[in-house]
């Protein structure tokens, strides 16, 4: 995902439960921005321990030298946090942009979704943001605001935006591709000639 003022990057888009429709962000950032999505075998019935070594096999098959970014949504961010407090390779990413992180120890997602809970809290070894709304169903914002503690990263309030998907009214949400290109480790513009 190349701009004429931001170095190139290579960014893995990383969906919750059931993946990512059509008019998902992470869908249209597939493809129009050249995004790459990690694949996952079952995205019904996700085991925690399968994801991550799927998303350890992505990661190692990126070139060496090109900046990393991971855009995760709702358990896409619980995986990039398991993941990260377990692998090696977690230095090779720049950062991470963690949208709409679950409340996954809740009685009914963790019936839902089992195996997840509780997540990890680890801080992360790279610059990391989480974006959060007032009215997730799946999630209170105070609970998204104490993993972004745990984890070391930023947080950013959207107001009430719903589960901040498709339904959410985001489009190709130019305003998430600028914060994600933030987190690249030198100053830069984000796509779209704004500043990050």
């Amino acid at each position: 995902m190349a701009h004429a003022d931001a170095p190139a990057a290579t960014v893995l888009t990383l969906p919750g439960w059931l993946g990512s429709g059509p008019a998902h962000w992470q869908s249209l950032w597939e493809q129009r921005h050249g995004c790459q999505r990690v694949e996952q075998h079952d995205w019904q019935h996700p085991r925690r321990g399968d994801w991550s070594a799927r998303l350890e096999e992505v990661v190692l098959a990126q070139p060496a030298g090109t900046p990393l970014l991971l855009a995760a949504h709702s358990l896409g961010c619980l995986l990039v946090a398991w993941w990260a407090a377990h692998s090696r390779l977690a230095t090779r990413v720049s950062g991470a942009l963690l949208v709409a992180p679950p409340e996954i120890e809740r009685d009914d997602l963790r019936q839902q979704i089992p195996g997840w809970a509780p997540p990890a809290r680890q801080r992360l070894p790279f610059a990391s943001l989480v974006v959060a709304s007032s009215d997730d169903p799946f999630g209170r914002l105070a609970h998204a605001r104490a993993l972004a503690q745990d984890w070391g990263a930023a947080f950013r309030d959207l107001g009430a935006r719903g589960h901040l998907n498709a339904d959410s009214g985001l489009g190709d949400w130019a305003q998430g591709l600028a914060l994600l290109y933030a987190l690249l480790p030198s100053p830069t513009c984000a796509p779209g000639g704004s500043t990050a």
